[in-house]
């Protein structure tokens, strides 16, 4: 019976934790804007006049989009980092990191989100623009 006193008093701890969270919600102005979380929820038919909830979709999203930029500069800067190795006789003058949509699909297929070149890419193996298949 211990026990059982010990779980409700974690879950009551987890419930004021929670409760205190959603309420600091309130006084907090995430960097995704209210009106655009309430556009694309509506949009996917969520309808929710609590504006705690609002701002909770929109401090998950704006740490979703964080991890994978921040996942998506690791993927360049070891594509780059791969580059320098191979090309050891070239001084690479410009330290600049260019990401790539390889650098974001990677980023993201490790969240589950498949993202594909479309057919107009020119560099779309797809897209019927390869060179060694000229006709002469």
């Amino acid at each position: 019976m211990n026990q059982n006193q010990g779980g409700n008093d974690a879950r009551h701890d987890d419930d004021s934790a929670l409760s205190d969270f959603l309420a600091s919600l309130v006084d907090y102005t995430p960097t995704i804007p209210d009106e655009l979380v309430e556009h694309y929820l509506a949009k996917s038919g969520f309808q929710c006049p609590d504006v705690r909830l609002i701002r909770l979709v929109a401090v998950a999203t704006q740490k979703f989009v964080t991890e994978v930029a921040s996942d998506a500069l690791q993927q360049c800067k070891a594509r780059q980092s791969a580059v320098v190795k191979d090309k050891r006789d070239k001084q690479q003058k410009d330290k600049r990191l260019i990401l790539t949509m390889e650098d974001l699909s990677k980023a993201l297929r490790e969240y589950g989100v498949n993202v594909k070149h479309q057919e107009y890419f020119a560099d779309s193996p797809s897209s019927g623009m390869d060179p060694a298949s000229k006709d002469e």
